[in-house]
């Protein structure tokens, strides 16, 4: 049996896209609709705006994760690679895709890709990051980004 490594999931959220680009694009925003309940707090005013930007993001491990910023297109596609601070990336990646299907309904597309990823340590919680944890961050985000 071949191994999933790019895992995804996808929703329609009944939001306009820059209001749920917002939620994600705010790492401050996150812990709120983390569907893996891995994130406990971000420090505010560190919104994302472009490639090669990091943020911090503390886990409910009690660790904080560099993340690093290597896709981004506002209002539409934010993606990054998390690793301890000041340290390599192990090459994992979160990926946010968002579609305006009008100016109140939007496709969401989740996925996490593991398949550069190099730390051993890391490989058992990968393979427990299924698309059912993946949707159930959209459906976190689908409640809070349409009581906006």
């Amino acid at each position: 049996m071949t191994e999933q490594q790019v895992v995804t999931a996808s929703g329609v959220i009944e939001a306009p896209a820059d209001v749920i680009f917002e939620l994600i694009a705010d790492p401050a925003r996150q812990p709120e609709w983390d569907g893996n309940d891995n994130l406990t707090s971000a420090n505010p005013g560190q919104r994302v705006g472009a490639v090669g930007e990091k943020f911090l993001m503390t886990l409910t491990s009690g660790k904080t994760r560099e993340n690093h910023v290597v896709e981004f297109a506002e209002g539409q596609l934010i993606a990054w690679k998390p690793s301890p601070i000041g340290k390599p990336q192990p090459g994992h990646l979160w990926r946010w895709e968002l579609k305006a299907l009008d100016a109140n309904r939007t496709e969401v597309v989740h996925t996490y890709d593991w398949t550069q990823l190099d730390d051993p340590d890391r490989l058992e919680r990968a393979r427990n990051t299924t698309s059912e944890k993946l949707e159930a961050s959209i459906l976190r985000l689908k409640k809070v980004a349409e009581a906006v």
